[in-house]
């Protein structure tokens, strides 16, 4: 009867367009010619509908993996692969999609089940096997290794063991391995049923949420102190760390504040070191240059030593040694020097005739006036010996940007000058150039500066310049320490390795 076959687990390969189906059959219809699967799966993977039918055209292959018997299952054997028709068929399975069909040579009762054969009857039967089934495992083994493969489950023990097999099935021995002890390791490995494999994934992000580092890591750190012990990682107290450029050996504690001056200062300064420098009236600063030159700090050697300072400078904020290189002739820097006929003039001309000794192109502008101060005519007598240019007209200057503007023009005294025609043209002509600008010993902040600076370079301790004096930098002209004190400051240099440093505001 076809109702014997009810319950029987088998696979239906129904060709590459379908796939293949395994499962239990709930329903066999000989007028239909139709075969019902409940709780299917297709390819390895459990469909959504509980059931599923297939007609016996569009079925290519089909194998009984298990026969219920009466008390127990009975389950076909892995290495038998037998291969039957649909019950109430006949002996031919429905041809397959490439033409070829699968035929048993003798053919299956439609009235009642077929017997699974013993040993001894397998040899005498004649039963067509495909060559993939004799170099392979079954079917639904393969399909049970790429359900758990695709899941990421383990793999639980397949239905066809050897403690549940036919009676008359013949079980397959493994060399090495006796029939007991194969039992028992696959009854630990694989022994729960497949049907308890959940469908939904593992969720990793939310068991992760639940570890508590901070507590777990808390309680290692208290069994450590508890203990006495020490953990592989890192200790709790770090060693201290120098720079390449720091005593390893303690020293006395470092005192910032080493240059205090007589009067309150306007305005203070700090080193990079955070030494502070504070800055001093134009009145105190011209008392320490008399008391200097006084000592034997001649103008000459104040003028040589300004001009020194600010060339290096200058050299620096032009590129340095990438701009300043043999193999870099064509990249000829250019300098525009304005100077006034004053001390300050002759300190940039100083500063020209050091950039003009180290291949840079320097422009020199300087008024023409009837008589000039004996350093200024000292200084133009040196820088004519260069390869500088000398204009005493605006007109005369580059119509193109140049790569840096020297500032000389202002000093603190003579401020008539600039209500002269040729500064306003000055002035005109630097504010249009849009090079940057570089001042040396700009005037006080009160006194109202005609170019805007980029940098300023101040001499010995700086005045306390204004926001248009833009970066302030420190030169050391070379005044003793004891003139300091001569005139009441009580100063310690904070130029360290360097003639120039520079200085940010507090």
């Amino acid at each position: 009867m076809a109702t014997d076959w009810l319950g029987s687990i088998v696979s239906i390969n129904c060709g590459e367009s379908l796939g293949v189906y395994q499962g239990r059959v709930s329903a066999v219809d000989q007028v239909g010619q139709t075969i019902s699967l409940t709780r299917p799966f297709h390819n390895g993977v459990k469909c959504l509908v509980p059931e599923v039918t297939f007609r016996a055209g569009d079925i290519t292959e089909l194998k009984i993996l298990e026969i219920p018997g009466p008390g127990d299952s009975r389950k076909c054997g892995d290495l038998q692969h037998m291969e039957t028709g649909i019950p109430g068929v006949g002996c031919q399975v429905g041809p397959s999609q490439n033409g070829t069909g699968k035929v048993l040579k003798k053919p299956i009762s439609s009235s009642a089940p077929q017997n699974i054969p013993r040993r001894t009857d397998m040899k005498n039967q004649d039963i067509i096997i495909s060559p993939q089934q004799q170099c392979s495992k079954s079917y639904m083994d393969r399909h049970l290794e790429a359900l758990t493969q695709s899941k990421g489950f383990r793999r639980r023990h397949n239905s066809w063991s050897s403690s549940s097999r036919h009676p008359n099935q013949v079980t397959p021995k493994k060399s090495g391995l006796k029939n007991g002890q194969m039992k028992s390791k696959d009854d630990e490995c694989f022994g729960d049923d497949i049907d308890e494999i959940p469908d939904t994934d593992f969720d990793f992000e939310g068991n992760l949420a639940l570890f508590d580092k901070a507590a777990v890591f808390e309680e290692i750190e208290t069994y450590e102190r508890r203990s006495g012990t020490r953990s592989r990682g890192t200790p709790s107290e770090k060693p201290a760390r120098y720079r390449h450029d720091e005593n390893i050996l303690e020293s006395e504690p470092i005192v910032y504040r080493r240059i205090v001056v007589p009067q309150n200062a306007n305005k203070e300064f700090c080193t990079d070191s955070g030494l502070v420098v504070p800055s001093v009236s134009y009145e105190l600063h011209k008392k320490l240059l008399s008391v200097a030159e006084k000592h034997g700090l001649t103008l000459e050697r104040r003028l040589e030593m300004t001009g020194v300072c600010a060339s290096q400078m200058a050299l620096s904020l032009l590129g340095g040694p990438n701009r300043l290189n043999p193999k870099n002739v064509h990249q000829r820097p250019t300098v525009a020097l304005l100077c006034g006929p004053h001390v300050k003039g002759a300190q940039g001309i100083s500063c020209g005739r050091h950039l003009s000794n180290h291949d840079v192109h320097v422009i020199l502008f300087l008024p023409n006036f009837v008589k000039m101060l004996e350093s200024i005519t000292n200084e133009l007598n040196l820088f004519s010996k260069t390869q500088g240019q000398q204009v005493s007209s605006v007109k005369d200057l580059p119509d193109t940007p140049v790569d840096l503007v020297i500032n000389c023009l202002d000093c603190h005294e003579n401020a008539f000058l600039r209500d002269q025609p040729w500064y306003k043209a000055v002035v005109d002509w630097a504010n249009q150039n849009r090079a940057p600008v570089l001042s040396i010993d700009p005037p006080i902040s009160e006194m109202e500066l005609g170019i805007d600076a980029k940098w300023s370079l101040a001499l010995g301790l700086p005045l306390p310049l204004g926001e248009r004096a833009g970066r302030v930098y420190l030169c050391d002209i070379g005044i003793p320490q004891k003139v300091f004190q001569e005139v009441g400051i009580n100063y310690h240099s904070p130029f360290g390795c360097k003639f120039v440093i520079p200085l940010h505001s507090t």
